[in-house]
C-alpha cells in the first residue's frame, strides 16, 4: 500500500474500531453499576466519550499496524478494560452474565446500526462520499461482528468465559475460572494455528447475512 492508501484506510475504518472498542467497555460498566458495582462509574469510565476508554497501544497502534500490514483487510484491538468488581455486584454470580453479556450485546447493537446506515447510503444519490461512508458502513459491521463472536468464546477472561462461569454449577464454575490464567495463552495458541479464525469466520458470516437480509441488503 502507498501513503495515500495507508491514510485512506486508516481514516475510513477509524469511526468503527474506535467505536466498537470503546462502547463494547463502556457497556460493561453500565451494567455493573446498573447491578450495584460503582467502581467504573467513580473512575469516570461510564461515558460514551472514546477518550476515556482510548488504550495507547491496543486501541490506536495494534489496529493501525494490522490494517498496514494486511491492506485494510484485518484489524483488531482492545480498549482500557472497564474495572468492574463483582464482588459488589448485588447478586455476583447472575449478575456477573449480564455484565459481560453487556459488551458483546453493545457490539450487536452497532453492528445493526451500521447496517442501517449502509441502507441509508446506497439509497442516497452518487456522491463523492458515496463509497467511503458504504466502506465504512460495512467495515462497522464486520468488525463488531468479529468483536462479539470473539468476546463469546467461553474461555476466561473473554467476555463468554464470564458467561459461562455464571451459567455452571458453583463447584464446576469454581473449577472453570481457575482456567483465567492461562486463558490469554489459550487464546494466542488458537489465534496462532489459525483455529480461532477457522471457528469465528462462518459465524460472523452466518451473522452478517442476517443483518444485510433484515436491512434488505445483498
Amino acid at each position: 500500500m502507498d501513503l495515500q492508501s495507508i491514510i485512506q484506510t486508516i481514516a475510513l475504518y477509524a469511526i468503527p474500531i474506535v467505536l466498537a472498542i470503546t462502547l463494547h467497555e463502556a457497556a460493561h460498566g453500565y451494567v455493573a453499576k446498573h447491578f450495584g458495582d460503582y467502581t467504573a462509574y467513580q473512575a469516570g469510565r461510564i461515558s460514551l466519550n472514546p477518550l476515556n476508554h482510548v488504550d495507547t497501544v491496543g486501541t490506536i497502534l495494534v489496529p493501525v499496524g494490522l490494517l498496514i500490514v494486511t491492506a485494510g483487510q484485518f484489524a483488531f484491538g482492545w480498549a482500557k478494560p472497564v474495572p468492574v468488581n463483582f464482588g459488589q455486584l448485588r447478586e455476583p454470580k447472575r449478575d456477573m452474565l449480564w455484565v459481560a453479556a453487556a459488551g458483546p450485546g453493545a457490539n450487536l447493537a452497532m453492528a445493526l446500526a451500521w447496517g442501517f446506515i449502509l441502507r441509508l447510503a446506497l439509497l442516497l444519490p452518487d456522491t463523492y462520499f458515496s463509497y467511503p461512508i458504504q466502506a465504512m458502513a460495512q467495515y462497522g459491521v464486520r468488525i463488531n461482528l468479529v468483536l462479539m463472536v470473539l468476546n463469546l468464546i467461553p474461555i476466561p477472561p473473554l467476555d463468554g468465559g464470564r458467561i459461562a462461569v455464571s451459567l455452571l454449577p458453583n463447584k464446576l464454575a469454581y473449577r472453570f475460572a481457575m482456567i483465567e490464567p492461562y486463558g490469554l495463552i489459550i487464546i494466542v495458541a488458537l489465534l496462532a494455528t489459525r483455529v480461532l479464525s477457522g471457528v469465528i469466520g462462518p459465524v460472523v458470516i452466518v451473522c452478517r447475512d442476517l443483518i444485510y437480509a433484515v436491512f434488505g441488503l445483498s
